[in-house]
């Protein structure tokens, strides 16, 4: 594979990376963000699996097995308290615009510049080592692939091709890639959607970049799991590793690394910024809780298998475990995957190196580099200047330095250190924050000095005990200083501090800067009394929730200041087009007018502070106020009475925020009651004009037959001599009349009783079929007479079973049977029974080609049951009750009735019934 197509791959891969980022930003620029939803916020996360996870965990796992483990088992098990940590570190960043984890500890305490400086230069000599990893990473697979076909490896000259040190170009091209994708923005506390959009990207590419070797290894050099674990079991080295042993699995070591593992996923630069100062929505935390350990299971699947399939293929060849991941597809001859692999290890890295360097060149500007110059009036906020210019070259500078310090750790350290030991040397470093971030927002009681004492104690005996240590043993070999301590004391052994034994030298270390970090911070700080700003400052971290809004926090503030000094100090920082723009906005929500407004009062300058804390950082931020405002101390009980007042306003202010949401409660409550009231009135009306109708309907069908009744027999009284056989003709019709009436009557007395409820069911299985055959044989009669054919679509010879009372049923059939022959054309209509399955119901369709229903009658035919008359084309015909009961016996069913038309293509009547329990197959 020639170097150039890997050169030419990466570039490409680096330029989409470029351009997802540049979308982004232009949709964000446009109000539509694409990484506003809880999915792309886990992916981000997933910038903790770095060439570490990609590459160290398989070369773990080939010497200690299961032993990877722990460092993914520890952030699994806090993401279980992410909702009540995190969205607590989410919210106070929010409301500070926290541009960093040492601006969050400075702000903290005080907003002390000292305290922000000391968090900064820890970050930066923690992450080197972490920085070096990854460019061991990248150099030492470049290498590797670049020699392919030949499969070689020189653990002593790994870094080298044709006399030329790729770490060295690796680590200049990282910089320049970080400085061009990390330095777009003065204000590190807007979000950065492009590289969120890119970093989320990447870990997709990494996942299936892992997930296509895994595949592979374990399916296409073996022949799936059972194959590569029996194969294992006849490899001695394996063969360890398989079994699960004691001597592979460290229980003690393991439960230090879950810990250590637990406090870096919340402290490490670039998870801070991904999980903290990118988040978006605190309810993305919600999913965020399962879906980042999710991607952390998925992307360990293969670990293992990779490993022991390394063990096997390469047992009688050089290579570093390490390289386990790339070595077996270039062994294997798959050209394309192998690239595949290396561009996933690149995404690894690349996504790992962006984001710290971006949030520790922010450290390196805002807390370290600002006030220094602050301080020595290098830079004076009262003159002009482009001070935001500043800014960005020092970020830029900061990245660069970054990137060449690990390039020296790299080199002055361990070559044949492993990756995961190179990486935890880092997570021990960033554990030193614990202390003091956690106590900062849980215990009011930390001041500055105790946090400054606990992070110098933890910071001093970490780089005794790891990176001091790790610079006395080159090539595996430990030197005197190691086996002996300095100047021969036994008990400062850098790995056996004050002889304690039996720990690996990570867990070791870990446990000796805790112990010196906690001890020292709770000491002092229960010695010491926190000062005005500090309880202010406490107050808005700790109780962090009990604020609904920002505008609501405690600003501890009493001076003067005038409008125009505010606005010339933002235009330094800020420029002046964004100046006018947040300036405008600030007046437009407090209805001011800046001509009438000279004095600046305590709100104007915090929300001064507030943006400058957004570029600057919080420390650097007040020193900027206080060089153009005037402030003037607060005795202790000022502030202790200023509090008071501000509780007691913020309690009186959520009392009337409560007393208003009642109110709105109460109010949506009236006018739902009204709603309801008003729909009860118009139903009240609707039956009102409905029973009306349904007694004029019923009274002109009662009077019909009466007055045939009446009329045939006032003729026959009035005719004695009226031949017979006229008069047995008259006889039949008053006899016909009297049978309609007494029919009407029954059908009245049926529906009262629906209506009423007091009707008597008796509900049990009914076999459909048969009833339906009863109901076509008992009007038969009827239908011959007209000349109509009654048609069945049902297998008669399987009984289908509704859970209904019989006789009803069978009233509702010949109710449908009797009107649908009599709309049916006379010597040529037709009538179809048809049944249908529908879930666990049964759907009945009794159709006929007589005239059909007009359109707009069909759909409010079955409004009308209850005024009675089944409108065919607009002749009303029948009683018109039978369908209002059929409806009601249905209904009681838990069915429906309806009607299908079109005009002259006849009527569907359909309705549905409930199957058995025995017919629910």
């Amino acid at each position: 594979m020639f170097g150039g197509l890997i050169l030419l791959v990466s570039l490409l891969y680096l330029g989409l990376l470029f351009a997802i980022a540049y979308y982004g930003d232009r949709r964000a620029d446009r109000g539509r963000s694409i990484i506003n939803n809880p999915y792309v916020y886990a992916l981000s996360m997933g910038v903790y699996c770095t060439a570490w996870t990609y590459y160290g965990s398989v070369g773990r796992a080939s010497s200690s097995g299961l032993g990877f483990l722990p460092i993914y088992i520890g952030p699994t098990l806090i993401a279980v308290l992410w909702w009540f940590v995190l969205r607590k570190m989410v919210r106070i960043s929010r409301m500070n615009r926290i541009t960093t984890i040492a601006d969050f500890i400075a702000s903290r305490y005080g907003k002390s510049s000292t305290l922000g400086g000391l968090v900064t230069v820890i970050a930066v000599v923690g992450v080197i080592p972490y920085i070096s990893l990854q460019l061991n990473a990248v150099s030492a697979s470049f290498t590797l692939l670049w020699g392919y076909p030949e499969l070689r490896f020189d653990p002593s000259d790994r870094f080298t091709i044709s006399g030329l040190d790729t770490a060295l170009w690796v680590t200049f091209g990282m910089a320049a890639f970080a400085i061009l994708f990390g330095t777009r923005h003065l204000d590190v506390t807007e979000h950065h959607e492009g590289l969120v959009a890119a970093i989320a990207f990447e870990s997709i590419v990494k996942l299936l970049a892992f997930l296509a070797v895994g595949f592979f290894v374990t399916f296409a050099l073996f022949n799936g799991p059972v194959d590569l674990f029996t194969q294992a079991m006849a490899d001695p080295d394996a063969a360890r590793l398989a079994t699960f042993g004691a001597e592979t699995i460290d229980y003690n070591q393991w439960a230090w690394l879950t810990f250590l593992s637990m406090l870096a996923i919340l402290f490490l630069p670039r998870q801070f910024q991904m999980a903290v100062l990118e988040n978006m929505d605190e309810n993305h935390i919600r999913k965020a809780s399962w879906l980042f350990p999710l991607y952390l299971l998925v992307i360990n699947l293969f670990v293992f298998p990779i490993a022991l399939a390394g063990l096997i293929v390469f047992r009688h060849q050089p290579m570093d475990a390490d390289l386990f991941v790339l070595g077996l597809p270039m062994a294997a001859g798959n050209e394309l995957l192998a690239l595949f692999v290396f561009i996933g290890g690149l995404s690894a890295a690349t996504s790992m190196v962006i984001v710290d360097t971006v949030a520790l060149s922010t450290m390196v500007s805002n807390d370290l580099m600002m006030p220094l110059l602050l301080k020595l009036r290098i830079v004076r906020p009262s003159e002009r200047g482009d001070y935001g210019g500043t800014l960005l070259s020092i970020r830029r500078i900061a990245i660069v330095v970054i990137m060449v310090l690990g390039y020296v750790y790299f080199r002055v350290t361990d070559t044949a250190a492993s990756l995961v030991s190179i990486g935890l040397i880092s997570f021990a470093a960033v554990a030193q924050f614990a202390p003091a971030f956690l106590g900062g927002i849980y215990w009011k009681g930390g001041t500055r000095l105790g946090a400054l004492s606990g992070l110098v104690a933890g910071f001093l005996v970490w780089g005794y005990t790891l990176p001091l240590a790790a610079t006395h043993s080159f090539g595996g070999a430990p030197d005197d200083f190691l086996l002996y301590g300095p100047w021969g004391i036994s008990w400062l052994r850098p790995h056996n501090l004050f002889n304690l034994t039996g720990l690996d030298p990570v867990s070791h270390s870990l446990f000796w800067s805790l112990l010196a970090n906690i001890g020292a911070y709770v000491i002092v700080s229960l010695l010491t009394r926190p000062s005005v700003i500090e309880q202010g400052q406490a107050s808005r971290f700790v109780n962090v929730f009990d604020y609904s809004a920002e505008s609501e926090a405690i600003f501890l503030w009493r001076g003067t200041a005038t409008v125009q000094a505010l606005r010339s100090l933002l235009e330094r920082f800020l420029g002046q087009a964004r100046t006018e723009r947040e300036l405008n906005d600030y007046a437009r929500r407090h209805s001011l007018d800046w001509t009438q407004m000279h004095q600046a009062d305590a709100e104007l300058v915090q929300f001064a502070e507030r943006l400058l804390a957004g570029v600057m950082g919080a420390a650097s931020a007040r020193v900027a106020i206080a060089s153009v405002v005037q402030e003037e101390r607060l005795s202790m009980d000022e502030v202790l009475k200023l509090l008071d007042e501000t509780s007691q306003v913020r309690a009186y202010s959520r009392q009337l925020e409560n007393r208003t949401r009642q109110l709105e409660e109460k109010s949506r409550e009236l006018e739902a009651a009204t709603a309801e009231l008003r729909a009860a009135n118009e139903r009240l009306q609707e039956l009102d004009r409905l029973k009306d109708d349904f007694i004029s309907t019923v009274t002109h069908e009662l009077r019909t037959p009466l007055t045939s009744i009446r009329a045939f027999s006032e003729i026959l009284y009035d005719n004695p001599t009226l031949d017979e056989e006229r008069r047995t003709q008259f006889v039949g019709i008053i006899l016909k009349e009297s049978e309609r009436l007494s029919r009407l009557i029954n059908q009245v007395l049926d529906l009262a009783k629906l209506e009423a409820g007091a009707a008597e069911w008796n509900t049990t299985e009914v076999d459909l079929h048969a009833l339906i055959t009863e109901a076509v044989r008992a009007s038969s009669g009827m239908a011959e007479e007209k000349g109509v054919r009654i048609l069945t679509r049902i297998d008669a010879g399987s009984p289908l079973f509704v859970w209904v009372d019989q006789d009803r049923l069978m009233q509702v059939m010949l109710n449908l049977l009797s009107n649908a022959i009599k709309f049916s054309p006379e010597g040529r209509g037709e009538v179809c029974i048809s049944t249908e399955r529908r879930d666990d119901w049964l759907v009945v369709h009794v159709a006929d080609n007589g005239v059909g229903i007009r359109p707009e009658d069909q759909k409010v035919i079955f409004d009308k049951f209850r005024q009675g008359g089944d409108r065919r084309m607009g002749k009303p015909q029948g009683t018109g009750l039978g369908l209002p009961i059929s409806a009601q016996i249905i209904a009681h069913f838990g069915g429906k009735l309806w009607v299908e038309s079109e005009p002259g293509k006849g009527a569907t009547f359909s309705f549905t019934l409930p199957l058995s329990p025995s017919d629910h197959r």
